[in-house]
């Protein structure tokens, strides 16, 4: 059964609707009856809402006055991570290495800082630390008080929210023991903490499940099998190779959560290892899935798998918000709109993973490596368009007017080294290259990192609008049969049985290679590129992009970022990184992705830059908007070590 729009938005919206002075109800465990009720000056998850919107319905900083905004305050933490504060009740909160800080969300000033002493580690590496990308809140109840909840990497510990003290009663004096570990935000919904798995991309390693826990004593509540097993459901999708299968983990920052229905929809990523499956023949589900659980068992609903058969490294980053949508047939869902490191935008039934918009199965190129599997098709949205360049061939090649004539002279000497670069579209696998043969090079688009990756789109649940930063990044090479004994890549470890085949390039080896030329078109002795490196194809390399989920169709498509380095009225040419955008009532798109170290506001039906600020450093977190203690609304960015307040002048 569907509900009415006007009451899927009171739903969605309830807290908006709250004024910033009414207390946070708890939920209880079972309690899903409606949303969270959060104060509209309020920032309580990495998203700001368990519908992971990222959207403030604070307007008082709007598009006639944006153009104002000035710094109010800056806290320097002396430390760098991704992660986005939560504002609760006028107090903000983040971890920063092996420190929770505790702000004045008006001022910048201390509120309090725990500095915790971690256990003594014998494993090589930095010292253990809270996990970089944030923190979980809940509540509380009429037992308990409202609580922080963190990842240390192998841990999963509670804190008192007044005080910073560790709260002994959760787990074995106030930490769960978690392997493998995780590095994201627990998602709390009722009493549920959820939280992913940081394995590695081992072919036979640690399983990547998710996991939740109560947030009240620590006990584990459930596990959910990604990589099923024998006589389970799916198992035979994955040809015999689902046992010990590494990878396949959520590895995203956190999940997203209907609280109106218990739904908490995961994302998982792809199977190990990332360009090699023969040994896992079949489409492999749950990988590269959209998967939705019960929230209190962790028992399955549906899943939506974006990539069959991930030899890309595609992977998921993240569900996507949830918000109403009309479907052009006038039909009301309450939606995921789901767009990952593909750049492929789906819009997905939140009840039953239907596609809300149409999806169709097409046939992808077929590769040569021996004894891989290919699965012949790939899924389509028939509407929108991929967001980021998909495809390219020697014409698409970058210029002399479009950046230098030494850069583009670069590219042109870098393709010949290659052979050439193979791309025959979406979904160009990478192909074979015996031992002593010529160089045989592919090039896929978007690469590794997106497309769109973790910091995921931002949507306006009043006009079913979403924005997302799309890059337009490459990877190259060929596959290889592996030689010695060592991984070619970071994400795979030496103890555990390597892949029998990877990835490498004229460059060497390892998976990570790009199409990008030094812009001086100068190397050193060593090969490696003076100065800063820029792609090799036509820009822009990067845009924040608009589409409207209720039909598909892209709004509008700015570039995003620039390079000082570059002739002036030829530096737009988009520079971005892997943080995505945050939007406000007030008609704004805030977005700090960029690597020019700046802050930038968009008119959010237009794509119109109205403002600008100049950072200390590259702000590679989403950013997050507010109400102080003061009564003002503030918009905020994590960036170069420090968090950055901006507010209009009074």
């Amino acid at each position: 059964m569907r509900v009415g729009k006007a009451c899927k938005l009171a739903i969605l919206l309830a807290c908006s609707t709250a004024c910033s002075t009414v207390a946070t109800a708890p939920l209880a465990a079972n309690d899903h009856a409606g949303a969270r009720q959060m104060p509209e000056g309020d920032w309580q998850t990495i998203h700001r809402d368990p519908a992971a919107t990222r959207y403030s319905p604070l307007a008082d900083i709007n598009r006639a006055n944006v153009g104002t905004l000035k710094q109010a305050w800056a806290y320097r933490y002396n430390a760098f991570n991704q992660a986005v504060p939560l504002v609760i009740d006028g107090k903000m909160y983040f971890p920063a290495q092996n420190r929770i800080v505790a702000l004045d969300a008006a001022t910048g000033e201390e509120v309090w800082v725990h500095t915790h002493e971690f256990p003594a580690s014998d494993r090589p590496g930095p010292p253990p630390s809270f996990a970089g990308r944030g923190l979980g809140y809940w509540p509380g109840d009429s037992d308990h008080g409202p609580r922080l909840l963190v990842t240390t990497g192998g841990t999963l510990m509670a804190f008192d929210i007044a005080n910073g003290e560790v709260i002994d009663s959760f787990g074995d004096n106030g930490a769960v023991t978690i392997d493998p570990g995780y590095t994201g935000t627990p998602t709390i919904t009722g009493n549920v903490a959820i939280i992913g798995a940081a394995s590695l991309e081992n072919p036979q390693g640690n399983e990547g499940n998710p996991r939740a826990f109560n947030v009240i004593t620590g006990e584990k509540l459930w596990e959910f099998d990604t990589t099923p097993g024998e006589g389970e459901p799916f198992h035979d999708t994955w040809g015999g190779g689902a046992e010990g299968r590494g990878g396949t983990n959520m590895w995203g920052f956190a999940a997203t959560v209907d609280e109106s229905t218990g739904t908490a929809y995961l994302p998982i990523a792809g199977p190990a290892h990332n360009y090699y499956g023969g040994d896992r023949p079949g489409t492999n589900v749950f990988g590269n899935s959209v998967v939705a659980v019960d929230v209190e068992t962790g028992e399955y609903k549906w899943h939506f798998q974006t990539v069959h058969h991930d030899l890309w490294d595609i992977d998921m980053s993240h569900a996507g918000p949830l918000i109403p949508v009309t479907a052009p047939d006038g039909e009301e869902h309450m939606a995921l709109a789901n767009v990952g490191k593909s750049s492929l935008f789906f819009v997905l039934d939140a009840e039953d993973g239907e596609p809300v918009l149409p999806v169709e199965e097409r046939r992808v190129p077929p590769g040569d490596v021996p004894g891989e599997y290919y699965h012949p098709t790939q899924p389509f949205p028939v509407v929108t368009p991929p967001l980021s360049r998909v495809e390219m061939t020697y014409q698409d090649i970058v210029g002399p007017e479009d950046t230098t004539p030494e850069h583009s002279e670069a590219c042109y000497a870098m393709w010949d080294r290659a052979g050439g670069f193979l791309n025959l579209g979406p979904y160009t696998p990478f192909m074979f290259r015996a031992e002593g043969q010529p160089p045989r090079s592919t090039i896929q688009l978007p690469g590794g990192i997106g497309g769109v990756n973790w910091g995921g789109p931002a949507a306006d649940p009043t006009t079913g609008m979403i924005y997302v930063n799309a890059l337009d990044t490459s990877l190259v090479g060929w596959v290889e049969k592996v030689e010695g004994d060592e991984p070619y890549s970071f994400d795979t470890s030496a103890e555990g049985p390597l892949p029998e085949y990877d990835r490498a390039s004229v460059d060497g080896k390892g998976p990570f290679f790009t199409f990008s030329a030094p812009l001086s078109g100068e190397y050193d002795d060593n090969g490696r590129p003076v100065g800063p490196s820029l792609p090799c194809y036509k820009p822009p390399w990067a845009r924040l992009t608009a589409v409207n989920a209720n039909t598909g169709e892209i709004a509008w498509a700015v570039p995003l970022g620039q390079y000082d380095e570059l002739p002036e009225g030829r530096r737009v040419l988009g520079n971005a990184g892997s943080a995505g955008p945050t939007v406000t009532a007030g008609g704004l798109v805030f977005v700090g992705a960029t690597n020019d170290r700046r802050f930038r506001a968009f008119d959010a039906n237009s794509g119109e830059q109205l403002w600008e600020a100049q950072l200390q450093g590259n702000a590679n977190a989403n950013p997050f908007s507010y109400r102080g203690s003061d009564g003002r609304q503030y918009v905020a960015i994590n960036a170069g070590g420090q968090i950055v307040s901006f507010a209009v002048e009074q």
